[in-house]
């Protein structure tokens, strides 16, 4: 005679299960069978940082995409003369570095505003202190493409000339996109809408506009 044996009963006896889905392909069920409830741990890192990211990759690409551009033209040109740098850029350099340690020194203050309570006035000075020197790092570029002109050396008028003029634009471009955001910041922590992420994410851009242009500066010194 046959014996039939009878599997778990109790919830304690039947075995964990965690999904149970159609045997069709269909849509799965999340809940298991026992009525335990199901925790499913998901991050989700912020959109801010996220983009900050594809932007510094892309700009890394470029850079390199240059950076490889000028290294072949040099090794095959003929008329590849010497360029002596201005020497405002390596005052432009400290102004850089400065505005991104005053930046750093905001954050640390925003952070504790933010987590303690506003019965003061958001502290944004240092974040113009930054604003402020970001925009004389632009001015000092000037400055050095004006000391150029001054020597006849234009950006048609040879190889490594148009390279100084091309690298440095571009970075000084960038550097005008990190200053939009931090005005940004600015306003929106004026108006107590300031994410952390943002400031994160800005402060990010920032410090890699700095190490971009100290690779620049190091490469037209080797190269130029």
């Amino acid at each position: 005679m046959a014996t039939i044996v009878q599997g778990p009963t109790t919830p304690e006896q039947q075995p964990e299960r965690r999904l149970r889905g159609s045997g069709n392909g269909g849509p799965r069920n999340p809940a298991p069978t026992d009525g335990a409830l199901l925790r499913v741990t998901d991050y989700a890192p912020p959109p801010a940082s996220t983009a900050v990211w594809v932007v510094l990759a892309s700009i890394s690409m470029t850079f390199a995409a240059f950076t490889s551009a000028l290294i072949v033209r040099q090794g095959s040109a003929s008329d590849w003369k010497h360029l002596t740098l201005p020497q405002i850029l390596y005052f432009n350099t400290l102004v850089l570095l400065a505005s991104s340690i005053a930046l750093e020194a905001a954050r640390r203050r925003i952070a504790t505003y933010m987590a303690g309570p506003r019965d003061q006035a958001a502290p944004a000075n240092w974040l113009y202190v930054s604003l402020g020197l970001g925009l004389l790092f632009v001015a000092g570029q000037y400055t050095a493409w004006h000391q150029l002109r001054s020597q006849g050396l234009y950006l048609s008028t040879n190889p490594n000339s148009s390279f100084f003029y091309v690298l440095t634009a571009m970075h000084a471009l960038h550097v005008l996109g990190g200053l939009g955001g931090l005005a940004r910041v600015i306003r929106k922590l004026g108006n107590l809408t300031l994410r952390k992420s943002t400031l994160d994410a800005t402060a990010r851009y920032w410090h890699f506009m700095d190490a971009l242009w100290v690779y620049l500066l190091l490469l037209l010194w080797m190269r130029l």
